[in-house]
């Protein structure tokens, strides 16, 4: 019989205190797994044998190199990476400040790789391979209005995915990235606010909008795309590496 058993594995979700991110740490503990939650905004909290709680920010590379310190030294070792943490920050191009253009690229972006460098280390020295899951967006592979810093930055991933995918392909550790489309979230919720401001329309006209455009009729959960991540980090995804895989409602195909 098929099931997602992830028994016996450590995983290390970053951008996991809410979200798409508290998804996918929720459904990898349903799956058995040890979770290690890695969030800038939230303090230390007590640890047991199956979760664990580390404050970071992915763009520091101390604070990196620290939390997988941190997550080896509490759990033995680490299995699976998911690369979650993410921000947007929303304007026309011609108007993109740097300051914004520079934090997007850090955290979404720069912190992927950051994290992947630290965790490929670790699983290269453990010699039993490894899942790495990058959330990109579909925005890695179409252009958007407003979202000039997010979607470049979004490329990247899908970029570096593949990189990665290649050079670690020796040690097998499958390295893939999972594209969500509209996904309902507090960011997706602000992202509304802040478009409409700027294209003169109220956020229920943005979410009508949203729904408008997805083949299947509605836009998606996190728990849609934490279905998605934990496919790719179990062993039926052994075969698999360097996938930007949409997880869109059919709202993007290629």
């Amino acid at each position: 019989m098929y099931s997602m058993d992830l028994t016996g594995k450590v995983a290390i979700v970053t951008g996991g205190a809410n979200g798409i991110g508290k998804a996918i740490a929720d459904a990898f503990l349903d799956c058995g797994a040890k979770v290690a939650v890695a969030d800038m905004s939230m303090s230390e909290k007590d640890a047991n044998d199956h979760l664990y709680y580390v404050q970071t920010n992915v763009s520091k590379s101390d604070e990196v190199e620290a939390m997988i310190k941190k997550v080896t030294n509490h759990f033995g070792r680490l299995d699976i990476l998911v690369n979650n943490a993410g921000i947007s920050t929303m304007d026309y191009m011609v108007n993109i400040k740097e300051q914004d253009w520079d934090r997007t690229m850090d955290v979404n972006t720069k912190g992927v790789y950051l994290c992947m460098q630290a965790a490929a280390k670790v699983m290269k020295a453990q010699g039993e391979g490894g899942k790495i899951i990058n959330i990109s967006s579909q925005a890695g592979k179409n252009g958007y209005r407003l979202m000039g810093s997010y979607v470049a930055s979004k490329h990247a991933v899908l970029g570096i995915t593949k990189v990665a995918a290649i050079e670690l392909a020796p040690d097998q550790i499958n390295v893939n990235a999972v594209c969500p489309g509209i996904v309902e979230t507090d960011m997706k919720r602000t992202e509304r606010v802040i478009g409409g401001e700027l294209r003169g329309l109220d956020g229920e006209a943005i979410r009508l909008e949203d729904n408008s455009q997805v083949p299947l009729g509605r836009t998606a959960s996190p728990k849609d795309i934490a279905n998605v991540v934990v496919f790719l980090a179990s062993e039926y995804s052994d075969y698999m590496t360097g996938q930007g895989i949409n997880v869109t409602g059919g709202m993007t195909m290629n």
